[in-house]
């Protein structure tokens, strides 16, 4: 087993079982599990224990996997194929991509959640060109009425997040949870 995920696993366990402050903010209540991208598959092997590290601390869990998102409002669009002669066609719709799946998101934690859920976000690497992790990240947050844990595939550094290594990075409110907290 990876060294790096047990330490990310410890030092999230360690967080988790943290009594939950009321009245933060929407981004004060996000947490980012952050490791290296090249450990993502043996992460997703591991997700059950973050799960019970969750519940050990008397939080419900509800995964929210979107690593099929994008393919399969793809799917759905009727120029489809169009877009894929002229790929540049379909950027303006990335918009409504975020905004219609965030909205479907929204009504599953509208239903599983309370505020004592922990809500995960698992596979947000797969966002990556298509929609903004961090807008994507804020505008759920919204909905979520007790923690959401965004499993992210990047890097931490002076209170930036890169996902998936990019150039750019952005700050954001929320607790990073990395191997070395």
């Amino acid at each position: 087993m990876s060294n790096r995920l047990n330490r990310l696993l410890k030092s999230y366990s360690d967080h988790i079982s943290l009594p939950w402050i009321s009245g933060l903010a929407h981004e004060q209540r996000v947490l980012f599990a952050v490791y290296h991208k090249e450990d993502e598959l043996k992460l997703r092997a591991r997700i059950e224990e973050f799960r019970l590290a969750t519940e050990s601390a008397g939080h419900p869990w509800l995964a929210l996997d979107v690593t099929r998102l994008f393919p399969e409002w793809m799917a759905r669009q009727k120029y489809r194929e169009d877009y894929f002669e002229d790929p540049d066609s379909l950027t303006p719709k990335y918009n409504t991509f975020a905004r219609q799946s965030v909205t479907a998101l929204a009504e599953r934690i509208q239903d599983q959640a309370d505020s004592n859920t922990l809500v995960a976000l698992i596979g947000c690497g797969t966002l990556f060109g298509f929609a903004s992790v961090s807008d994507f990240v804020k505008q759920l947050a919204e909905h979520v009425p007790g923690r959401l844990l965004v499993l992210f595939p990047g890097e931490y550094v002076n209170n930036t997040y890169r996902l998936l290594d990019a150039r750019d990075g952005w700050g954001y409110q929320a607790t990073a949870i990395t191997a070395d907290n």
